[in-house]
């Protein structure tokens, strides 16, 4: 089966704000996120990339851009590899989300959290959320490897959480478990779809060799405590 390049979007003005910001229009890359959009590009060499998928939001598609653009590609946009639907926590501050009872669920017990809608913002809990995850990827996969063999290498530009969904699935990591992966701004991440079973050979790649924890600030996440949506994730300043 193809070779899956997981790569999540560069650091956004969301991120920068310490904002959830799921499907909040008018979210974008900031300076460092368009930065590292176009880094992808050389950090992925003459990777022969053969197509390219994307999720619909903006900071997925501008991070997708420069890759499309070097290996001749047009991205192909499914909203089943887009950011988990957040309901009512959309738009709210990481720091304030803390406070909610369902924080602990998200942490603790992910496979029980569900997220309520609001008015303007659809809620998904985040099983459903890896479930289509895992599916989108393994369909993708399957018709890439149609196409163009076994060898085939292709990407897909996601989000935090929905990549991390996709790498517990392929190391059979349980869903209360998968907070235990990490998965920055701009990281690489590669999957392989064998015929028997699913192969992680990366995760959480950002191409640098130092890593520069982030500071303490008020809207850092408890210790211990994963980012919900993925966070602005370590040495996001440089």
């Amino acid at each position: 089966m193809a070779y899956c390049i997981l790569i999540r979007h560069g650091r956004s003005t969301a991120n920068t704000k310490g904002v959830l910001a799921g499907w909040l229009e008018g979210v974008d890359l900031d300076d460092t996120g368009r930065r590292q959009a176009e880094e992808l590009v050389d950090r992925l060499g003459d990777t022969p990339f053969v197509h390219l998928v994307t999720s619909p939001l903006g900071r997925c598609r501008q991070t997708a851009a420069p890759l499309a653009r070097a290996h001749d590609l047009t991205p192909e946009v499914d909203p089943e590899v887009g950011e988990c639907h957040y309901g009512s926590w959309t738009g709210r501050p990481l720091k304030e989300l803390t406070s909610e009872p369902l924080w602990r669920t998200v942490q603790d017990q992910p496979s029980r959290a569900a997220f309520p809608s609001s008015s303007e913002h659809e809620g998904e809990s985040i099983a459903a959320m890896a479930e289509r995850a895992a599916a989108a990827a393994t369909r993708i996969d399957a018709r890439v490897t149609e196409e163009h063999g076994e060898q085939a290498v292709w990407a897909m530009v996601s989000h935090g959480d929905v990549i991390k969904s996709v790498l517990a699935h392929a190391a059979a990591t349980p869903l209360d478990h998968f907070q235990r992966w990490h998965v920055d701004p701009a990281s690489v991440s590669v999957v392989h779809f064998t015929r028997t079973r699913p192969m992680v050979l990366r995760s959480n790649d950002t191409g640098v060799s130092t890593l520069h924890p982030p500071k303490p600030t008020e809207d850092t996440e408890p210790s211990g405590d994963a980012a919900v949506g993925g966070g602005a994730g370590l040495g996001s300043d440089a």
